[in-house]
């Protein structure tokens, strides 16, 4: 049986209709995909992020141990500021993608809720004399997002309160009665982000106050829409441990100046001495058929790489995907196939992201 979000029933209320993934039921929609895209797009929408987890982590040295582990810069740091960052293997390849935020207190870690406990595994396996624990807040704590360019100006009618404009930086506020953490999101869905994080008690009160305050429910089809135009990779179903990090078009993941971590040797090696074999792209296709992940992208008949992410996109009007397609193919126009059942769809490779 998939897991059910801590939010399940405002859903139910709200007309969704549910679809599993990554073992998650998620509201695909609220009975029109369309207007809850252009909710996102022109004015304020609201998606609900329980399937995305929380580690933190507490104890003196927390920002130093942390700093000698991801790809980017966390020591410097200060408390209500953040970033994106990897864990890499020592040959550079990706356990996780996560985003950072500095907390008063404790250094949060977020990323998709499955991979917690063995992120909080790996870490513990680096952790020798420092100062550093680990703690799975991910049940203990609600995750909703606004987006849209009405975002900022939401949270600040119903909070008194502007989130600040830097990528995840982050903040208290209170939302009626409820303490929540407003954090400045990195623009996974190509435009204006705002967590909203509190207690998971407070979750379906914190629901309703940003739903009353004008923020239309966005469901998955719409939210994947704005993800893959953005040109987004999601970490277990983009990105898993195969990939190379400097193979994903995400030069915020990673600081070249901030000193050794694990993989960095292999990421700078790559950067000033070679190149990758493939690397993470874009596609648009013809016609109407949206293809499966891990569909063959094809050129002069030969497999050139696979489909990670497709959908039908809502901005768009056609099928798109994120493809990983090898180095001599991946130029931008570039006349692919891809293969769907029997047959094969023509597609053209395309820069990220398509949207802007």
């Amino acid at each position: 049986m998939a897991n059910r979000l801590l939010l399940h029933e405002r859903h139910v209320a709200a007309g969704a209709r549910f679809v599993t993934v990554c073992d998650w039921d998620l509201p695909a929609d609220y009975g029109d995909a369309s207007a809850e895209y252009a909710a996102a797009r022109r004015g304020v929408a609201l998606a609900d992020r329980g399937d995305w987890g929380v580690l933190d982590v507490t104890g003196r040295d927390r920002a130093t141990f942390l700093h000698a582990l991801l790809s980017n810069e966390i020591k410097a740091l200060q408390p209500g500021q953040g970033c994106t960052a990897a864990l890499l293997d020592v040959h550079g390849k990706v356990q996780v993608i996560l985003t950072v935020w500095v907390l008063e207190d404790r250094i949060r870690l977020v990323m998709p809720r499955g991979l917690t406990a063995k992120i909080s595994q790996a870490l513990d396996h680096y952790l020798f004399s420092e100062k550093a624990s680990f703690t799975d807040a991910s049940d203990e704590t609600a995750l909703l997002m606004l987006l849209g360019p009405e975002a900022p100006a939401t949270i600040e009618r119903l909070t008194g309160v502007r989130p600040p404009v830097p990528a995840w930086s982050n903040l208290t506020a209170t939302l009626g009665e409820t303490t929540v953490r407003l954090v400045t999101g990195g623009g996974e869905t190509g435009g204006l982000e705002v967590w909203v994080a509190c207690a998971a008690t407070h979750g379906p009160r914190v629901w309703d106050a940003l739903v009353g305050g004008g923020a239309w429910p966005l469901g998955a089809a719409a939210y994947e829409s704005l993800r893959i135009e953005a040109g987004t990779p999601l970490f277990g179903h983009d990105v898993d441990e195969s990939v190379l990090l400097p193979e994903i078009p995400l030069e915020r993941l990673a600081s070249y100046t901030k000193g050794c971590y694990p993989g960095q040797e292999v990421v700078v090696r790559i950067r000033d001495r070679g190149h990758v074999n493939r690397r993470l792209t874009g596609l648009v296709l013809e016609g109407e058929v949206v293809p499966p992940h891990g569909a063959e992208v094809l050129a002069d008949g030969a497999a050139v790489g696979r489909v990670t992410s497709a959908t039908r996109s809502l901005g768009l009007g056609h099928p798109i995907a994120l493809a990983f397609v090898r180095r001599e193919h991946a130029e931008p126009d570039r006349a692919v196939t891809v293969r769907v059942g029997e047959g094969t769809v023509p597609a053209r490779v395309a820069a990220l992201p398509f949207a802007r």
